[in-house]
């Protein structure tokens, strides 16, 4: 199956880099965030951007991740690594690679329904517009309009080999 790069490692960085501006942008009255990334690549996303929120920003930030069976989101528990607790009155970013159906995010958000949050936004890397759910994503790296037999893959486990490609 042919393999077309739509975004390579410089690329991807910069659109973190640009991902993370806005979430400052948007929360500069904000003393503390939690960036909750899905897991994996969603996860791998979430510590590039806390990375570099770190860096441009005095916001502080905590990171999450949150454990979720993509495929069948109801077989199992979902879970954080965070209390409900620490939850409380929080701005809470959620953070996943790529938005297709949009169910991954809305049961990854379904997670922070239960607590008394003060805010909860979503960052995609990328999105492909084919939401069968009423969830969106407020930080978008590049939206792609795909077909539905395309495929998106996100490669983020090696550092400088990071990787987007439409097969």
């Amino acid at each position: 199956m042919n393999k077309t790069l739509i975004l390579n490692s410089k690329q991807i960085q910069q659109k973190i880099n640009r991902l993370a501006y806005e979430i400052v942008e948007n929360n500069y009255n904000e003393k503390e965030i939690i960036v909750a990334g899905i897991a994996n690549n969603g996860f791998i996303l979430a510590k590039k951007i806390v990375a570099v929120l770190n860096k441009i920003s005095i916001i502080k930030t905590k990171l999450i991740e949150i454990k979720i069976d993509k495929k069948n989101p109801l077989s199992t528990e979902i879970k954080l690594t965070i209390t409900e607790k620490e939850l409380q009155n929080m701005v809470i970013i959620l953070v996943d690679d790529v938005l297709n159906s949009g169910k991954t995010l809305i049961f990854g958000a379904k997670q922070f329904l239960s607590s008394p949050i003060k805010r909860l936004t979503t960052v995609i890397l990328v999105d492909r517009g084919h939401n069968l759910y009423p969830i969106k994503a407020d930080y978008v790296g590049l939206s792609l309009s795909t077909t539905l037999k395309e495929n998106i893959t996100v490669e983020m486990n090696k550092k400088g080999k990071e990787a987007v490609y439409l097969s």
